[in-house]
């Protein structure tokens, strides 16, 4: 691991906050480093409010995308809402189709098959809404670059409204309105939504239009809040006001179909983690293992035995989801050693029997391990599908941008990507991929890093500081929950490696001339027991959180790292 401390924040700004606010100078500090640095800009951060969300009508063609709504409904057409396979394309037509069902009776989904469809805007789709007379289609999380298959749609008298959160390519679909704040023509000023955040913003326009506004269509922020935490978008501006609110009503008052899946595990209150880790692998599942529209159906079922069934047979796609994806990292981390390609700078493995809708995860899985930009490829019909997966600090997409003379087609983010390309140019891809990485990728990016917001001292940590730490959640991208170096640390005497397996480390760790004791809990550190053993001085990175047991709450370091003290 390498250990990075950030820089500090210009002292002025610090002091002038720390005035303002009345807190100490570590929080001031964590503050500014998240570009906080006035009294109003705090206030926002801690105290989100819905009214603080733009104007929707600032997304380039809002408008046109409402007055085509609106119109449909006027002459009674038959809607259909269409969205990807996965947690933010379901959530969005599961948001989208909910409310339009309110104002129009004909308004019905479509989730592409991952099998034979693949990713977006489908031919078979768009057949689909013409064979069942859909003269409208609203595309959600997909779209932007689908410049043909619009233009094909539009030739059989089928209107699109594309809501999506996607980079686009050199040409704009040709569409009846085209929602997407990273397009370079649209001055929306938060341009960070998912694909779901997009739809929200879409049914705030359109609730304006009858006198409603943001606050009356709360019901629908669980769905926003859980696409947020799956796609791994930044949790500042818009995206952490409607993380805020969503995960209140995911807590307090959510939809049936989640409420069911809550009800399969043992969680009081929720963090954006919980829902990364807990609701969005079982949405997922459904797409992944079977099809996305038992996905839909969840989230939209408002009777709560019904969501019970369906939240029961979508966790049984999420065990055999879990019991693939370990068999296929098994297989794949066997090629890679079989190979003997470690001295690379790139992962790249393909088995045409791999199950094509769990690669991602296993993409993830063998970054885990070898820490370098990974490709996962498999068989999907006479073509060769792939997820990308990259480190922290690397653009994949750019990367996959470079070699495009070898794909079909391809789409994502900076960190995880999808292509396709034909069986043939499988090798010389690679070879490509592989040139690409080696000439534009920095070395030190290949190693672990832990960002380190600040160094402190055990004394530092009190009850009133951790209270106020707790309001810096939600926490995710841009907002990383805060992390701490403490130096000088010694272990009392009690440090040992628990677990069933004993791969995990306990300690109770003091500082150099202080009477402050913390405890320490280090998963799979069980390894670094040496490093704390026999009151040898060390150092640890961590974060603070809280635990409970037998009805005592009391603070403990959440260790991601220990060294010996140089």
């Amino acid at each position: 691991m390498r250990w990075t401390l950030k820089p500090k924040p210009e002292i002025d700004k610090v002091e002038a906050l720390q005035k303002a606010l009345q807190v100490d100078t570590t929080i001031a500090s964590l503050l500014v480093q998240r570009g906080i640095d006035t009294y109003d800009d705090a206030r926002a951060f801690f105290r989100p409010r819905l009214t603080d969300l733009h104007d929707p009508f600032l997304m380039k063609d809002m408008d046109k995308a409402v007055a085509r709504i609106e119109k449909a409904i006027a002459d009674k057409e038959n809607i259909l809402v269409y969205g990807d396979y996965d947690v933010d394309g379901t959530t969005s037509v599961a948001l989208m189709s909910s409310y339009l069902k309110t104002k129009h009776g004909l308004v019905y989904t479509y989730i592409p098959n991952r099998y034979d469809e693949g990713y977006g805007i489908s031919y078979k789709g768009i057949n689909f809404a013409l064979e069942n007379g859909f003269s409208l289609v609203i595309a959600l999380d997909c779209g932007i670059k689908s410049v043909e298959k619009i233009e094909h749609a539009k030739k059989l008298g089928i209107d699109f409204i594309i809501c999506d959160h996607h980079r686009p390519a050199d040409t704009i679909p040709d569409a009846a309105a085209v929602l997407d704040p990273k397009r370079e023509d649209c001055e929306y000023p938060y341009k960070e939504l998912c694909g779901c955040g997009v739809g929200f913003k879409l049914v705030q326009a359109l609730a304006s239009k009858d006198g409603k506004t943001a606050e009356d269509l709360t019901e629908y922020l669980d769905l926003v809040a859980t696409a947020i935490g799956a796609d791994i978008v930044p949790i500042n501006g818009e995206n952490r006001i409607l993380a805020y609110f969503g995960l209140m009503v995911i807590n307090t008052n959510p939809r049936s179909g989640i409420k069911a899946i809550l009800n399969q595990v043992e969680k009081d209150k929720l963090t954006i983690t919980d829902v990364v880790f807990i609701v969005a692998p079982r949405i997922n599942a459904a797409g992944r293992m079977k099809h996305g529209n038992y996905a839909v159906t969840l989230l939209t079922e408002e009777e709560p035995d019904m969501a019970e069934k369906y939240a029961a047979e979508i966790n049984e796609y999420n065990l055999d989801r879990r019991e693939t994806d370990k068999q296929i990292t098994q297989e794949a981390l066997e090629q890679i050693a079989e190979q003997k390609e470690q001295d690379r700078l790139t992962t790249v493995v393909y088995h045409e029997n791999w199950h094509k809708g769990v690669i991602g995860i296993v993409a993830s899985r063998l970054t885990e391990t070898y820490y370098r930009p990974t490709l996962v490829f498999t068989k999907s019909g006479n073509k060769l599908a792939a997820s990308a997966r990259s480190v922290r600090g690397f653009d994949v997409y750019n990367a996959l941008e470079a070699c495009k003379e070898h794909i079909e087609q391809f789409g994502g983010h900076k960190y995880a990507a999808g292509l396709t390309l034909e069986e043939d140019n499988y090798e010389a891809f690679k070879q490509a991929f592989e040139d690409v990485v080696s000439k534009t990728i920095d070395r030190n990016l290949l190693t672990p890093e832990i960002k380190i917001d600040a160094q402190i001292d055990l004394k530092d940590i009190t009850p009133k500081f951790y209270r106020i730490l707790k309001q810096f959640a939600p926490y995710g991208p841009s907002n990383m929950t805060p992390v701490f170096m403490t130096e000088d640390l010694i272990d009392t005497g009690y440090g040992k490696c628990v677990g069933a397996d004993k791969t995990h480390l306990r300690l109770t760790a003091t500082q150099a001339e202080s009477t402050s004791r913390m405890v320490g809990i280090g998963f799979g550190m069980g390894d670094k027991f040496d490093i704390i053993s026999n009151e040898k001085p060390f150092m640890a990175v961590y974060s603070i959180d809280e635990n409970e047991w037998r009805g005592n709450i009391n603070l403990q370091l959440k260790l991601r790292d220990i060294k010996k003290q140089e």
